[in-house]
């Protein structure tokens, strides 16, 4: 039987032989795998798939007539995609190479926290080990031993004012701009702290991506923070509870730029805390703000954007029926720059208000030298003014003008 198959068998595989690589890669009866090269190649095929010559399937059929059967195709798990990698073609884009670099020194970073830590720890053992051997060496040398020279600092005062720092833009940025953001609000804390005369300091609407900063990253640091509050209340809510606060016995005193309202009656006073503004600061505000007022809230924008979001602060204010106003930069300063500021220059600069009463001198020392301001000299600030009230006096006329003969018939009426 084998010796008569055997010429039939030599036949075909010299039929087989003869085919160019495209007539077999078209021949369905070609057992041939062919690869992205264009060749031909039966190496992958299992041992199982190709049977001897003579040799029959279960079915009966024989391998050497007829197509391949369905045995001798491929197995789809192996052949079709995979969930991964399809999930990974409909996915999110591929991060660029500055984003792996930013990633892989954040990883570094973390990675190095706790030697870092010793590191700190080592280097406060060997200080304190230099100065009880300065110590021992002045004893031994009969010598007292050199006292550090404190400076003293002067009691601080907590005024009955409140700024508000909005935290309501987390959407907005990216996560460099939230760590700057967050840079940002710890240095009020501090330069409020340092101050001579404090405010209230609040963060509204704290949450998101940047109390996960501060409660991960920094180690919910701003729960220390004295004289500072975290509410999770939008801005127009926080300042209702400001009232509150600034009216409360250790809401704060009447004194440095408050001390004239000192001498008020108890009725005075209270039309006085009655009385107080809520303005939200904004650079596209109209009017300037004059002064700061006894048991009022003043509201910041904490939002590092990069002047991408031109306005937001103004238009939420005005969209919530805030008044806004802004700092009177350009009566008191030449600038080279913008005026827009950061969050900490702008809270920095109402503190020195507090202290010295004057924009002037508050603005020299605040805003940074970088942005190239000089304060303007006695006379131009003047004539700032005479052409600011000219353009008031031209207003108010146009204004009545305007009104022409509707405002004569109400008057008749």
């Amino acid at each position: 039987m084998e010796s008569d198959e055997r010429p039939t068998k030599m036949r075909k595989l010299s039929r087989d032989n003869s085919k160019t690589d495209i007539e077999l890669k078209n021949d369905p009866e070609s057992s041939h795998v062919f690869h992205g090269n264009g060749h031909a190649d039966d190496t992958n095929k299992p041992e199982k798939d190709l049977p001897e010559a003579g040799e029959t399937h279960q079915d009966g059929e024989s391998a050497d007539d007829g197509p391949n059967t369905e045995q001798d195709l491929p197995n789809p798990e192996e052949t079709a995609p995979s969930l991964a990698a399809i999930n990974s073609s409909t996915g999110d884009p591929p991060l660029s190479k500055n984003q792996m670099k930013k990633l892989r020194r954040k990883a570094e970073w973390e990675s190095k926290r706790d030697e870092r830590k010793a590191i700190r720890k080592e280097k406060e053992v060997a200080r304190r080990e230099r100065k009880k051997a300065a110590k021992q060496q002045a004893e031994a040398n009969g010598e007292a031993p050199a006292e550090p020279q404190r400076k003293p600092q002067p009691h601080a005062v907590q005024l009955p004012v409140t700024i508000v720092i909005d935290c309501d833009f987390d959407d907005l940025m990216r996560d460099n701009e939230r760590i700057s953001l967050a840079a940002q609000i710890t240095r009020c804390y501090s330069d409020n702290r340092k101050s001579l005369f404090r405010a209230h300091i609040v963060y509204s609407s704290f949450g998101g991506k940047l109390k996960e900063r501060f409660d991960t990253v920094l180690n919910k640091n701003y729960l220390s923070f004295r004289g500072v509050r975290a509410v999770d209340t939008d801005f127009v809510e926080t300042a209702e509870k400001a009232k509150d606060w600034m009216s409360a016995a250790d809401g704060g005193k009447l004194a440095g730029m408050f001390s004239k309202y000192a001498d008020l009656d108890d009725e005075k006073r209270e039309k006085l805390k009655e009385e107080g503004e809520v303005v939200y600061l904004s650079s596209e505000a109209d009017e300037d703000l004059t002064e700061l007022k006894p048991y009022s809230t003043y509201i910041i924008g904490g939002l590092v954007d990069k002047n991408r979001e031109k306005g937001v602060c103004h238009r939420r204010a005005t969209q919530r029926g805030i008044r806004t106003a802004r700092l009177p930069i350009g009566q008191y300063m030449q600038m080279q720059s913008r005026k827009v500021l950061a969050t900490n220059h702008v809270n920095e600069i109402m503190i020195k208000w507090l202290e010295c009463g004057d924009w002037g001198e508050a603005f020299m020392k605040a805003i940074p030298k970088r942005k190239g301001g000089s304060l303007k000299d006695d006379e131009d600030i003047k004539q700032g003014n005479i052409k600011k009230e000219d353009d008031e006096e031209e207003d108010e006329k146009t204004q009545s003008n305007e009104l022409g003969t509707s405002g004569e018939e109400h008057a008749d009426s």
